[in-house]
């Protein structure tokens, strides 16, 4: 067999592994986001004295009637030519 062809299925075998350890720290990582974000969640409720009654009835009326979004604001861009 061409010894090209070996080198390169080792190759192809060790970037599967390391792809395959990044996808598991990617897993994690989002785990660790999610986490995060309910345990803000959680405590902007908490900060407004919400319980979780409530919190489900303001959640329910707002899908019943959304608010209303207001169109953001263009800036201007102002581009320069350089020569």
């Amino acid at each position: 067999m061409n010894p090209k062809v070996e080198k390169l299925r080792e190759e192809r075998a060790k970037n599967c592994a390391k792809i395959e350890k990044l996808n598991a720290r990617n897993k994690v990582i989002d785990e660790t986001v999610e986490n995060l974000e309910n345990s803000d969640i959680i405590g902007l409720v908490r900060e407004q004295g919400l319980t979780p009654d409530m919190l489900a009835e303001l959640l329910a009326s707002l899908k019943a009637s959304p608010l209303p979004v207001k169109p953001e604001k263009k800036e201007e861009s102002y581009e320069t030519e350089e020569n």
